[in-house]
């Protein structure tokens, strides 16, 4: 539990303060490790935590309709966000005098921008909650895995877009320091939840079909937009490949 706390927490925060080493007017390109993690997590929900869901639920028809409303859930989440889930950068130029006399929609902008994307990463961080009692649902580690790997990009073009934003990258650490708490936050209510079973167990698999949704829809977001023109391009679907291979090894070798 403390080790999952720890990487749902340093992960980001981490990846958001390499902002510091890079060079103002750059950005890290992050394109590989998108399509690596789309791959992975859309290969994992599919043939490792979705399965798992089928299978402890007794109602089929209820986990079809919590993963959809998980899939269009993120999709109005992206609406306030601009896709930053993905590895998103949007800024926009303006000049000195227009950016100042916009200051405050400028800061409330950023605090809406947080506070969807703390809702996702809060709503991951539950799919992480395994009690004791209520039995293992999936291979958790490899869902983590998941999770890290697309939080990575994210933390970073959220620091890249705030510090744009706020004109400030110290302005913008705590809005980082935020979204990295969402997830563990997340991750400690729903464990909490469910150990004092206020969150019952066929709560929990509805929890983790909702989310699964979420994944479904950054997954394949990520993997279509890798390609936006439908070229055929021979470096990236290798990585969606590679991608989909780990996927398979954590669900039957390891």
């Amino acid at each position: 539990m403390i080790l999952k706390l720890l990487v749902l927490f340093l992960t980001p925060l981490l990846s958001g303060l390499l902002i510091y080493l890079v060079p103002k007017n750059k950005n890290m390109n992050f394109r590989l490790l998108l399509i690596f993690a789309g791959s992975y997590l859309f290969s994992i929900t599919v043939i490792h935590i979705l399965p798992e869901l089928y299978k402890k639920s007794g109602s089929l028809e209820l986990i079809g309709l919590f993963v959809l409303a998980g899939f269009f859930l993120q999709h109005l989440l992206e609406y306030f966000t601009s896709g930053i889930e993905h590895g998103h950068v949007h800024t926009h130029d303006h000049d000195h005098a227009h950016a100042h006399s916009h200051s405050h929609e400028k800061a409330i902008s950023a605090l809406v921008l947080l506070f969807a994307l703390c809702v996702h990463a809060f709503l991951e961080g539950g799919m992480l909650a395994q009690p004791e009692h209520m039995g293992p649902f999936y291979d958790v580690n490899a869902v983590l895995l998941g999770i890290v790997l697309h939080r990575v990009p994210a933390a970073f073009a959220l620091m890249t877009v705030l510090t744009h934003q706020l004109h400030s990258r110290n302005k913008a650490l705590p809005h980082l320091i935020g979204f990295s708490l969402a997830a563990p936050a997340g991750l400690l209510l729903s464990t909490y939840l469910a150990r004092h079973e206020v969150l019952s167990a066929t709560g929990l698999v509805y929890l983790y079909a909702l989310v699964s949704g979420n994944f479904l829809h950054i997954s394949t977001t990520i993997v279509v937009e890798s390609s936006p023109e439908h070229h055929f391009n021979a470096r990236k679907m290798a990585v969606v490949i590679v991608g989909a291979l780990a996927a398979i090894a954590v669900e039957f070798v390891m």
